[in-house]
Order: structure tokens, then C-alpha cells, then sequence
């Protein structure tokens, strides 16, 4: 055989060989070729030419090499030019930024058991009053670990990718004053109202850092320690969020591996954590270890006059129970005069009965060390200790009236919240209007759910005076950035096809039936209809009782009427066939009701003018 006036010599002979097993019809697309004098661009084609070419190599590899060179060098397709094409893979979305670098489409934001409704900013009351340079300020500080945040893109929650990206247009911005900040949250950030499913408002409390006095070796004096997380505690299984979840069991491993619940408040009280080195420093009395359990962290001034900073780190996994609430139940306080110093003035007088009634609350927390100003610090650092806020569990300062503590097991810290309530800033008796654009950058063991925050208010006794008047709800707004708007998500997301009426569908069914349809005339009654027994037995009958109808009964019982939708309904072909029997009947009835005393005609003679 010969192609185009060339001897079929071993290269080529290889050359149709890899065309037969490496393509589908690969010998058809070969004779194919040999048959037509003009060439398409295609693989096979290139294939045949480089065959021609080193025909005189008497070597395969010459051929198969040169195909193998030109076929990507032109672009051209994997299929012949002439015939049908193979389907081809589907390669999965994807969008590609400016550099190159692929970025999967945002993820739509997810918050269990909470209700989200967009709004508008002016559904804000205070927005245009509140001073966004303060909390333009507190965002900036949490950019910087949001933006240094070590987990994978894929284990990043959407809330933290869409806030780091916002993040680098803040930083690029620098300090914004009053008008620039505002502006900046309105263009980058989408208000929502969110609360707990079932709940019309969130709850707000206060919270500050205690500044206590204290030792880093017990004495008679300090002698209630402040314990460091235990390493065989274990988070309560199924967590979420960075850091120790707020809710949940708390583990402990045993020696041999298993894990059994945690010990409770007593059982620490009655030295279970003895002996273990877990003491970072030692404090004058309960009432002021359970302050800062609630509080979550707080300022120890030791005896050189350091400050110790320590913050909140891990619990137990019991729930908290406030003493408080203990103290009006066995009627010790009168609810009316509850207060924080009103507790702490019974527990320093009832020394033994305030111990029981503190066991009744099993949580325990555990603290580490912040390291404000303690003496591992450079020399100057302690100087300005009092200057400087807490730490949150963001790992940045706090900002009094700003930061926020949040459920991190649902919110990303950097998440900015408006907050709109009517608290007692001022005294217990007298609220004042708080509308304020917060900064989550804290949480806690007892703040728990999609609208719950805990308010920041400084250090020390009055700014924990005003911490202890709050227990108030309030309206939250989450500012969710713009690139996980839920809005303009579900904008994105296509609507189902529209399902055809009901109507369409029975007569799609009826035209695709085999049998096409008989128009119900009386000529058809007389004609026996093939193979139908029943439908004959229905002529029979109704025939008979025509004939026998006198003047005493004027007329037929009216069958009962067939509707349109019923008759739609496909079925089989004897009910169709006793169907048009009963129409057939009906319409008959109705033309002879008038002329009732006349003799009726059988049903099976033939109307008058039928015949020729």
C-alpha cells in the first residue's frame, strides 16, 4: 500500500500503529487520510507528515518524536479535524487573580443557631454620632494577627479571609480621622442584624482587669494560688475556633490513657492539683481568685512592686454559677441590694460559709502568663506598667469602651460589632444610651451564643464598678465584609427551573398516547370497538334502558360530569372507551330535554338525516 506515491516503509508502518492504539478509530482517521489528497490541520495529520518525513530513517523514533515536537508547538487539537470530537475533561472553576495565584470562590458565612437580616446603615441609630476613629484604631490592631495568622487558606474560616483582606486596605490606608473612617466601614463592610433563633435581643455584660496584691511564693498572708493550665487537661471533643473552646466538658488523661471528666471547683479546693508546679503566683483570698476567674484577667502587683499580667486560658468544663444568685436563693441578700461589694463584705465576715457556697460553683479557670511587666522583661518595661491594657485572647491590647469578648467558637476576632443599648453607665438607677462600634478581641468561659459580648471597660476598682452594673440587652449589628455579603451571594446562586402546570403535563401524557383520540359523535357508538368487552357491555346496557323509557319518566338519569382535569388523567383504554360513552349519553340527553313527552329513539338507531 501506498500513500501519496510514498512506499509504506517501517516508519510509517509505526506511525499507523500508534495512531491505532493510542486513538479511538485510529485506523478509520488513517484511511481516511490516505484517501483525501488535501490535509487538515490535526494531530493525525501532523503524525502522517512527520511519517513521510522520516520514512528514510528506517527508525520509528524519528516519527514519533517529530509528532510528538510539533503538536503542541501549533496548538492544535487532540481530535482530527474532520469527524466528531471526544469529549473532554471538565477541569474544575476556577478564578485567577491579577498574579496569577488561583482563588477559589468565598464561601457563604455560616452561624448555627442564629438569625442574620440584612440592613441598612441609617436602621443604625448613633452611627453617624459614634466616634469611628476610636474603633477605626482598634480594627487596625487586629489586623496585624489576622494577617499573620498561621493556618492554611483551607482552614480558614470565610470570616477570616474575607477580614484579612479588608485588613490590608486598612493598613494601606494608615490612621484615619472621624469623616475617612466611617467612610471606610460603609465601603468595605455589610451590616447585619443578627441574633440567637428564638431571641428578639442579645445580651450584654462588663467586664475590666482586677489589679490585686500578690506573691510568687505562698505565705501566711498569700495563700490562695492562681493555677496555670494543667497538661493533661483535654479541650471538650468536637471544638471549634481557635484557642480552648468557652463550652464543653474539659477531659483529663489519666495515666493509662483514658480520659474522665475534669476535676470540679471542691475537688481543686481539697488539693487535687497539690505537688504539680502548676502555681504562677499566690493572692490574699477566695473572693478575689473567683474576681478574677469571672473577670479573666488581671494585674498582680507582687511584693517588688512587678506587675504580674495573666490571662485567661483554659476551664474545666463546668458551667458557672454565680455566687450571687446562691446568696438570694438561701435569702442571705435581698435581691434588691445585691451587689459586688455587698458579696464581698459577706464572704470576708462568713469566712467557713462562704467556702461551701463557693464549691456550689464547680467551674474553675485557668490562667497564663501575660507577661506584662514581670522580671523576665527588660529593665524600663515595668515603669510604665499601669499605662498599658490588657491583653485579650486576640494577643492585643484592649481598648476601654472598644474591645469586645465574644464566642470564639462562632465569631473571628477582628470582627467588628454595633452595639445599640441602654446600660447604667453611670449608676445603678440611671441608663444612659450606648450606641458604639465594637472590635472583638476577647472571650470568655461564660460568653456564650451568636449575640452575647462582654464589654470592656479598663482596670481597677471604678472601672470594675461600672463592669458589675451591667446585665442588659441589647441590638447587635455584625459588619460582615463585603466579599462574603450574603446578599450578593445569593444574588449569584440560580434559581430552579420552573416546573410546567399540571394541565401541560396530562395532555403531554394524553398526545403521547398510543390510541389517538375517538371525538365523541354518536356514529362511533354503532361501530363495536375492537377487543373491548367492557365497552360493549356499557353500549348494551345503556341501549336497553333508552328503549325502555316511557312518557312517566321524561327523561334519563343525568350521569354524573366528567370534568376536563379528570379526563386529562391518563388511563387505561377500556375506562376511556366507557368515558366517551357516558359524554356520548350526556349530550344526547341534553338535545332531546326539551321534547320530553315524545317517544326517545333507542341509543343504537341512527339519527334522523344520518343515512344517505
Amino acid at each position: 500500500m501506498e500513500v501519496s506515491g510514498l512506499s509504506r516503509g517501517p516508519s510509517s508502518q509505526c506511525v499507523s500503529q500508534l495512531i491505532a492504539i493510542t486513538q479511538e478509530r485510529g485506523s478509520a482517521a488513517w484511511r481516511r487520510s490516505v484517501g483525501q489528497p488535501q490535509f487538515k490541520t490535526g494531530r493525525d495529520d501532523l503524525v502522517t507528515i512527520a511519517a513521510r518525513w522520516c520514512a528514510c530513517r528506517r527508525h520509528f523514533r524519528y516519527a514519533v518524536a517529530l509528532a510528538a515536537v510539533i503538536t503542541p508547538l501549533f496548538g492544535l487539537p487532540a481530535q482530527p479535524a474532520h469527524g466528531p470530537g471526544r469529549p473532554k475533561a471538565s477541569l474544575a472553576a476556577r478564578s485567577i487573580s491579577a498574579n496569577g495565584i488561583p482563588i477559589d470562590q468565598p464561601e457563604p458565612l455560616r452561624l448555627p443557631d442564629s438569625a442574620l437580616e440584612p440592613i441598612d446603615w441609617t436602621a443604625l441609630d448613633g452611627w453617624q454620632t459614634d466616634d469611628h476613629a476610636v474603633a477605626f484604631a482598634a480594627f487596625l490592631a487586629s489586623c496585624h494577627p489576622l494577617l499573620r495568622a498561621g493556618l492554611p487558606e483551607a482552614k480558614k474560616r470565610p470570616m477570616s479571609v474575607a477580614l484579612a483582606h479588608v485588613c490590608q486596605q486598612a493598613l494601606a490606608d494608615g490612621p484615619l480621622t472621624e469623616g475617612p473612617a466611617r467612610i471606610f466601614f460603609e465601603r468595605n463592610f455589610r451590616p447585619l442584624r443578627i441574633t440567637k433563633l428564638g431571641d428578639s435581643a442579645g445580651l450584654l455584660t462588663g467586664y475590666y482587669e482586677p489589679i490585686v496584691d500578690g506573691s510568687r511564693f505562698p505565705t501566711g498572708v498569700f495563700n490562695v494560688p492562681i493555677y496555670r493550665r494543667p497538661p493533661d487537661l483535654v479541650p471538650p471533643r468536637h471544638s471549634t475556633g481557635p484557642g480552648f473552646p468557652n463550652k464543653g466538658q474539659s477531659l483529663r488523661r489519666t495515666r493509662n490513657g483514658t480520659l474522665v471528666p475534669f476535676y470540679d471547683r471542691g475537688e481543686i479546693l481539697d488539693g487535687a492539683l497539690d505537688g504539680r508546679h502548676l502555681e504562677i503566683c499566690w493572692i490574699k483570698d477566695q473572693m478575689d481568685a473567683l474576681m478574677i476567674q469571672i473577670q479573666g484577667s488581671a494585674r498582680v502587683r507582687l511584693e517588688d512592686g512587678t506587675m504580674l499580667r495573666i490571662n485567661y486560658d483554659a476551664h474545666n468544663g463546668y458551667p458557672f454559677v454565680w455566687i450571687g444568685s446562691i446568696l438570694i436563693k438561701r435569702n442571705i441578700i435581698p435581691r434588691n441590694e445585691i451587689s459586688l461589694e455587698r458579696i464581698r463584705e459577706w464572704v470576708r465576715t462568713n469566712p467557713q460559709d462562704a467556702e461551701e457556697v463557693l464549691r456550689q460553683n464547680r467551674s474553675f479557670v485557668f490562667f497564663r502568663i501575660a507577661g506584662l511587666s514581670d522580671d523576665r522583661e527588660p529593665a524600663g518595661v515595668h515603669d510604665k506598667a499601669d499605662d498599658q491594657e490588657a491583653v485579650g485572647a486576640q494577643g492585643v491590647p484592649l481598648t476601654p469602651g472598644r474591645s469586645i469578648a465574644v464566642d470564639s467558637a462562632l465569631h473571628v476576632y477582628g470582627t467588628p460589632f454595633f452595639i445599640q443599648a441602654h446600660l447604667p453607665l453611670i449608676s445603678e438607677k440611671r441608663t444612659s444610651s450606648f450606641d458604639r462600634l465594637m472590635i472583638a478581641q476577647d472571650s470568655g468561659s461564660a460568653i456564650v451564643g451568636p449575640a452575647r459580648a462582654d464589654i470592656y471597660f479598663g482596670a481597677g476598682d471604678q472601672a470594675g464598678e461600672v463592669a458589675a452594673r451591667l446585665h442588659n440587652a441589647g441590638n447587635f449589628a455584625m459588619l460582615v465584609p463585603r466579599e462574603i455579603d450574603p446578599v450578593v451571594l445569593g444574588a449569584r446562586i440560580p434559581l430552579p427551573p420552573k416546573k410546567p402546570p399540571l394541565l401541560v403535563l396530562a395532555s403531554v401524557r394524553n398526545s403521547s398516547s398510543r390510541s389517538p383520540a375517538v371525538p365523541p359523535h354518536p356514529v362511533h357508538l354503532r361501530r363495536p370497538l375492537p377487543d373491548c368487552p367492557a365497552c360493549e357491555m356499557a353500549q348494551s346496557g345503556l341501549g336497553s334502558r333508552a328503549k325502555q323509557t316511557s312518557a312517566k319518566r321524561p327523561s334519563l338519569q343525568q350521569p354524573k360530569s366528567i370534568s376536563s382535569k379528570s379526563a386529562e388523567i391518563p388511563t387505561s383504554q377500556p375506562a376511556r372507551n366507557l368515558a366517551r360513552v357516558l359524554r356520548v349519553q350526556q349530550t344526547y340527553n341534553k338535545q332531546h330535554s326539551s321534547d320530553s313527552s315524545a317517544q326517545r329513539p333507542p341509543l343504537d338507531s341512527e339519527p334522523t338525516g344520518s343515512r344517505d
